[in-house]
């Protein structure tokens, strides 16, 4: 008995393997069809891994060691270190209370200040209650714009400023329906005055390195834009400070230490932040998230020492190190691989639930593959990556066998159009998908 028990054992472990090996040989010819002979993917540099987390083993790698800018798939990274190290509400600032209406007050970098996605206010609703503000910029020890940024991308709205403490969102929303309308109101007057005197159509774009705004002539009608502020040296921020708060509001150069006399105010909910993050792909909130994760545990705001301490910590058993520069994958020096995000999204699921990980990723038909997997909602949630050649889609997929698998997708220097690469892409994860 104890002879034909082993034989089983192994007749079983046979047909395991068997079917494994068949199951990636399969994948493999997928992957060659659909992406690797494809004549959109021929001239680009391609990487892939799908994982399966059950057997802990790859299905499939093609260049999955092997770097490459993965644009706005950095997201996963920043999302990881958030949902780890932000908590479930984020710090909007600290304060000590000085007296006679007067509060000593230190930002935390928190992006939902004064921002249009977020109707409860509850810094702005206790910061209109006192009297004088001494809003200190002792932490703030950064640059506006990221290391390796298109600097002729400053007047986009996708290129947000990072800041100690935005408001707004970081950008002025000038709008025409009607009546000529700037949020914040503050910037209004010389635009107006300017709109006022012009005929025909124009643009808005704002002079690099300060706050001025100066109308272009267009064949188009003008309907609406959205523009960076100018953060550098917070003069703008204590202007918005002052005309929204009415009252007063100065900056202050000191250190605000860790002491119980140190009162932490929260805003909202971190996931509410992160959902619109992965979803909308913003740039701005992912810049913030970093920079909240490095003041609440370094006591300073700087992107690089964060990133630093959570690579030799957190993420010190990545299978290749990657060069991580920024929140966002705005920058072109951002390096990684597809096994890395593979092991990202491995320890995500890991830790956190799934309930979390859904209701923050976007999944078929959603999102930035709003386009995309339309028939796989619940089957597929991913990130998607974009710069020009490049694009990138890394996250879980759900085969109709029900093996839930981890995939990264990574397509640099590609010449074909961007919706090509994408169904590309598509073709083989909905195939494997369905077949497996």
């Amino acid at each position: 008995m104890k002879k034909i028990n082993i034989s089983l054992y192994s007749l079983t472990a046979l047909l395991v393997l068997f079917s494994s090996c068949s199951m990636q040989k399969q994948i493999a010819k997928e992957a060659k069809q659909d992406i690797l002979t494809n004549a959109d993917f021929l001239p680009a540099h391609v990487g892939i891994s799908l994982y399966d987390p059950s057997t802990q083993q790859y299905l499939y790698n093609f260049q999955g060691d092997k770097f490459f800018v993965p644009a706005s798939n950095t997201k996963i990274f920043t999302c990881y270190a958030a949902m780890k190290y932000l908590g479930d509400s984020l710090i909007g600032i600290r304060y000590v209370d000085k007296g006679n209406g007067t509060i000593e007050v230190e930002g935390n970098g928190d992006p939902s200040f004064m921002h249009p996605d977020f109707t409860s206010q509850p810094i702005l609703d206790f910061l209109k209650k006192q009297k004088k503000i001494l809003l200190t910029d002792e932490n703030w020890k950064d640059n506006a714009l990221g290391s390796g940024w298109a600097w002729d991308d400053y007047n986009s709205d996708y290129m947000a400023e990072r800041s100690m403490m935005p408001i707004y969102g970081n950008v002025v929303n000038f709008s025409q329906k009607g009546s000529f309308k700037t949020t914040p109101s503050f910037f209004q007057k010389p635009v107006e005055d300017a709109v006022t005197n012009t005929k025909g159509g124009f643009t808005i774009r704002r002079d690099f390195g300060s706050n001025r705004f100066s109308l272009r002539p267009s064949v188009n009608k003008f309907s609406a834009t959205d523009i960076p502020i100018f953060t550098t040296g917070n003069t703008a921020l204590i202007q918005l400070l002052n005309d929204t708060l009415k009252n007063t509001v100065q900056l202050a150069h000191f250190k605000m230490d860790r002491l119980p006399d140190v009162v932490t105010l929260h805003s909202l909910p971190t996931d509410s932040l992160l959902k619109i993050m992965m979803h909308r792909s913003d740039n701005f909130f992912a810049e913030q998230c970093l920079l909240m994760i490095s003041n609440n545990r370094l006591a300073m705001m700087n992107t690089g020492k964060i990133i630093d301490t959570l690579l030799k910590a957190d993420l010190n058993d990545l299978p290749q190190k990657p060069k991580w520069v920024d929140g966002s994958g705005l920058s072109r020096y951002n390096l990684f691989s597809p096994q890395d995000f593979v092991t990202i999204l491995n320890k995500m699921k890991n830790e956190f639930s799934w309930n979390r990980i859904t209701n923050i990723m976007e999944t078929g038909g959603t999102g930035t593959i709003s386009n995309y997997y339309k028939n796989y909602a619940g089957r597929i949630y991913a990130k998607t990556g974009s710069l020009s050649n490049h694009i990138a889609l890394s996250g879980f997929i759900t085969t109709k066998k029900g093996k839930q698998l981890i995939f990264s997708v990574l397509v640099n220097a590609h010449q074909a159009p961007v919706a090509n690469i994408r169904k590309g892409v598509e073709k083989f994860l909905t195939a494997v998908m369905d077949k497996y």
